[in-house]
């Protein structure tokens, strides 16, 4: 996993993190720090960046997978 991709992974856990502050208690930790100011829009576009960017984990094996699986052969 590449540097940027562990970045985004940690932004979107913290996206995941509000978000289930908001389900489960009503509060906006975005909104609590900054406001709705252009700073919190600002995070808020980040991490929505950043998950897009993790939606390219869904659709990439994994080296362990690649690695362990089976080779079969046709004949």
């Amino acid at each position: 996993m590449s540097g940027v991709q562990r970045i985004a992974l940690l932004l979107t856990i913290i996206g995941a993190i509000n978000w289930g502050l908001i389900g489960f208690f009503d509060f906006n930790l975005v909104a609590a720090l900054f406001g709705n100011s252009a700073i919190a829009r600002i995070i808020y576009g980040i991490v929505g960046v950043a998950g897009l960017i993790n939606l390219g984990l869904l659709f990439k094996p994994s080296a362990e997978v690649a690695r362990t699986s089976p080779k079969t052969s046709r004949t």
